[in-house]
Order: C-alpha cells, then sequence, then structure tokens
C-alpha cells in the first residue's frame, strides 16, 4: 500500500502544482463550469520547457476521457468503469497474489494510484487535468498526420496518473508471464532422471 500512497499523493500533488504555477496566474477549476461541459477552456498561456532540445514541455489541459484523450466525454463510462476497475485491481491483490509477489504488488499500487487519482478529478472537477507535454515542436517525418490530423510526434498531453496506470499495467502483464513460466521450469527441475541402461 506505501505504492499506493506516495503514487496518489505525487499525481495530486503535481497537478496542483501544475495549475498553480504553469500559467501566469494559478488556474482555479470550478465543477459546475467544467463537467459536461467541452467548451470550456482554459485561460491562455505559453506552457514551461522543462527540458532540452523540446524534450518536455508543461502545457495545461483539461481532459474529458481517459488515458491520452481517448474516449471524449463519456465521463461517467470513466468513473463507472474505474470504480470497477479499482474493485477488480483490489480482488486480484486480496485472493491472487501471495505475500511473497512483491512485483504484483507495486503493479496493483501504480494501476490503484493513477485509476483513483484520476477517478479524484473527474469527481471533484469534471475532467482530468493533464500537463505533461512529450516532444513539442517535434513532427511526424514525409507529411504524416494522425488520423485526427495532428501532425506532432505525440500529440497527447498526459498526467502523473496516466504514467503509472500504463508502468502498473506492464509490470502486472511482465509478471503474470513470468510466473506461468516459473511452474514450468520448477516442473522440469523436478522431474526424475532419465534411466541409464
Amino acid at each position: 500500500m506505501c505504492v499506493f500512497a506516495i503514487g496518489l499523493v505525487l499525481d495530486l500533488g503535481a497537478k496542483s502544482w501544475a495549475f498553480a504555477h504553469v500559467a501566469s496566474e494559478p488556474v482555479e477549476l470550478a465543477y459546475d463550469d467544467i463537467a459536461g461541459n467541452p467548451s470550456y477552456r482554459l485561460p491562455f498561456h505559453t506552457g514551461l520547457q522543462v527540458l532540452p532540445w523540446d524534450l518536455l514541455d508543461l502545457r495545461l489541459v483539461l481532459n474529458h476521457g481517459a488515458v491520452f484523450g481517448l474516449g471524449q466525454q463519456k465521463r461517467l463510462v470513466f468513473i463507472a468503469f474505474t470504480i470497477i476497475a479499482v474493485a477488480a485491481a483490489l480482488w486480484i491483490f486480496g485472493w491472487w497474489t501471495d505475500a511473497k509477489n512483491r512485483v504484483a504488488h507495486v503493479g496493483i499500487g501504480l494501476v490503484l494510484a493513477g485509476g483513483i487519482g484520476n477517478l479524484y478529478d473527474r469527481l471533484a472537477f469534471g475532467a482530468v487535468r493533464d500537463f505533461l507535454f512529450m516532444t513539442p515542436r517535434w513532427h511526424l517525418p514525409f507529411s504524416l498526420h494522425w488520423p485526427g490530423g495532428s501532425t506532432e510526434l505525440f500529440p497527447w498531453i498526459f498526467n502523473v496518473a496516466d504514467m503509472m496506470l500504463l508502468a502498473g499495467m506492464a509490470i502486472l502483464l511482465l509478471n503474470a508471464q513470468r510466473q506461468d513460466a516459473t511452474p514450468k521450469v520448477a516442473k522440469d527441475s523436478e522431474a526424475p532422471p532419465a534411466s541409464t541402461r
């Protein structure tokens, strides 16, 4: 549960810091203005360059969808899905992992922290606060573009919760593959030696 607690504090703290400092003035959000209103716009701001070579900027956006802006205007669906996913993660934690499987516990903690961090935003503000923009001003080669028309290399703006969700799911998948492989190795090592005649 330490991973969950630290991850949740890190996500909510990073969002609060970004919306207080990235724009020229702190951005205050009101649920009644934002929930169900895709036309709501944050105050104009140029963002902050964090890493050189245009690797990372901070730019404030409100995401009415899921990770990386997928599924816009499905807020109630994502609230319900997050609650179900959190319940499933807790069930897996309680019934399908043993005390020694710390890797699985880290993965579940990250998924829970990311899911609850974004769920908090949807319930408190009506949308998720995003602010991390990778490779701004980098463009796809050969005049390529994404289905939405963007030519940026990575046009999505995301947050710490999104990173924790993806990292946690990757850890759980890798751990499951490792668990599937372990019994076969153990079984092979326990097999009696072939008789030599």
